[in-house]
């Protein structure tokens, strides 16, 4: 047996995604849907591939010839789509004289091939459509004899089948190479137009009734999005738990978090996981590839990460363990300045310290999606500017420029990146960040991780808003740091750590003014006179003369009531 993957076409209803991805190359599980086919017609008895393209060939093409198939699989391109028809009277040289099978590239399902083949070689029809019950698309006329008698244009209503047992066919068949022979080769060609003229003419076409089956079409996104989920959410809780899913998975919607991503809890009625899902995203480094790659990095260097059991990058989708809903900020509020809480912030120290180097070991900058390190063009426009656009422009409407401020943020930017302990980086180390499960601490939301100073990600942990840290706990913690880390220039090690201090207090500031006004996330706008009143102490580590024009801005802010 050999076998034709229809590959060529543009996947309209992908679209956007299918402008940088051709449909046959879309994943599950990271594994692209071509693949799959490839594997489950190898283990049907196929010998060879035909794959037809078009749309974006040269990904295809190259997939195939990067790879070893078990068998052998050719790519052959069409310079203007030739239809399914015509796909398959371009491919007879190399499909011969034996009956072949045929499959839709955006087919996913479990359906025997094996039985379809043998089951096409056991009767007389030219012609093997595979059909099944799917009311949506039911249009295929099937007799009590199961074979096709009509293929009509539309499913039509229910009330007007007129006794007429109707089913939707699957994309798949198996076709005498005689039915393709009359087909002029490079021109377009449907294959249900041909069938149509051979039912016409007295022929006959076989109907291969499939049952029990999953069978999904991907042509969308919602259905590759439910396709991807309904493949690895019981994979993820059989990596989990060791068993497949107890009862059906259902996933209840969570609270999430400053960013645009779902948050959901999955469970089978005894046990639970979390999906984070990103969304579809088709561009080379997206946010659920640096969450992925990330999260198996740190994971590997033995930093508390949830565990991620199952994932795919380009839908975005990615199944972890469940930490429950305790994070730091409800751990210490209320006892924000007692024994326990200094006791809680040394031992996230120690650990944002561990991550910051052993996170560094084997990371590659190229998983990042927003940039492979914390550097002055990323301080002077992620959290200068930022300030400047989100807060004081768009949120207090105040008239300040970024260029009069310049020299002051590129005096910021030397300073945060002079002395740095540079390693990995979190980026956003702040306590709805640290899931408290058990007895122990786990880091989430790294997929902004990046190579940078340590102090960064102490300084998000100590000025955190949430928790608002006193002033003098934050000081003796800072002086910790600077003796576990600060090897022979603690001096040095606390000077950096100021000025990433006071450049993470503008990105705070940034994104709460963003996230409540422009997303209308309020919650965030309740954090904005701590965070104030933190930018205010910042500046006072620092000598008047260093940063006078921002001091005079935040002066003036307060006293227009920006903050208590």
């Amino acid at each position: 047996m050999k076998a034709l993957i229809l590959a060529a076409g543009y996947g309209t209803r992908l679209r956007p995604y299918t402008r940088q991805v051709p449909k046959a190359l879309f994943t599950i599980g990271d594994e692209p849907i071509l693949d799959i086919l490839i594997a489950q017609l190898y283990a049907a008895g196929c010998s060879a591939v035909m794959v037809n393209t078009h749309h974006l060939a040269e990904r295809i093409a190259y997939r195939v010839s990067s790879r070893r198939y078990p068998i052998p699989v050719q790519t052959r391109y069409e310079p203007e789509i030739l239809g399914t028809g015509g796909a398959m009277a371009n491919a007879l040289d190399f499909l011969g004289e034996e009956p072949f099978l045929v499959i839709n590239a955006d087919v996913l399902t479990d359906i025997d091939l094996a039985a379809v083949y043998g089951y096409h070689c056991n009767h007389a029809h030219p012609v093997t459509m595979v059909v099944h019950d799917l009311p949506r698309f039911n249009q295929v006329v099937v007799g009590p004899d199961e074979t096709v008698r009509e293929i009509l244009p539309a499913p039509p209503p229910s009330e007007e089948s007129g006794g007429r047992r109707l089913m939707a066919f699957t994309g798949i068949q198996v076709v005498d190479p005689a039915v393709c022979r009359a087909i002029p080769r490079g021109v377009f060609s449907s294959s249900i137009d041909r069938y149509r003229d051979l039912l016409a003419g007295g022929g006959t076409i076989g109907a291969w009734i499939a049952r029990g089956h999953r069978w999904t079409d991907i042509g969308t996104p919602e259905s590759y999005r439910r396709a991807v989920f309904d493949k690895l959410a019981p994979e993820a809780f059989q990596r989990a738990f060791g068993r497949p899913p107890a009862g059906p998975i259902t996933r209840h919607c969570m609270a999430g978090d400053g960013s645009d991503r779902a948050w959901y809890r999955l469970t089978d009625g005894r046990r639970s996981l979390v999906m984070v899902d990103h969304g579809i995203d088709s561009g080379p480094v997206s946010e659920a590839f640096s969450f992925i790659r990330i999260a198996r990095h740190l994971a590997r260097r033995s930093v508390p990460v949830p565990a991620l059991y199952a994932a795919d990058t380009l839908a975005g989708q990615v199944f972890v363990q469940d930490l429950g809903d305790r994070h730091l900020q409800q751990a210490v509020t209320g006892g924000a300045a007692d024994r326990a809480t200094a006791d809680v912030y040394r031992t996230l120290i120690d650990l944002t310290i561990r991550m910051n180097r052993e996170g560094a070991r084997g990371f590659d900058p190229r998983w990042c999606f927003q940039g492979g390190r914390y550097d002055r063009t990323l301080i002077l426009a992620r959290e200068c500017r930022y300030f400047t656009k989100a807060f004081c422009r768009a949120y207090l409407g105040l008239p300040v420029s970024f260029e009069d401020l310049r020299p002051e943020f590129e005096r910021l930017a030397d300073g945060a990146l002079r002395g740095a302990v540079t390693g990995f980086m979190h980026r956003d180390l702040q306590s709805r960040n640290i899931m408290v499960h058990g007895e122990r601490f786990y880091f989430i939301d790294f997929q902004a991780g990046r190579l940078g100073p340590l102090q960064y990600d102490l300084a998000s942990l100590l000025i955190d808003p949430y928790v608002d840290l006193p002033e003098g706990l934050q000081a003796q913690l800072l002086a910790y740091a600077a003796r576990r880390a600060g090897g022979d220039d603690t001096a040095g090690f606390v000077a950096c750590y100021h000025h990433c201090a006071l450049a993470r207090n503008l990105q705070i500031l940034g994104a709460f003014a963003f996230l409540s006004r422009e997303k209308g996330k309020s919650f965030f706008e309740g954090y904005i006179p701590a965070a104030l009143r933190s930018l205010r102490r910042r500046l006072a580590a620092f000598p008047a003369s260093a940063f006078p024009r921002l001091r005079t801005l935040v002066e003036k802010i307060r006293k227009q009531g920006g903050t208590s």
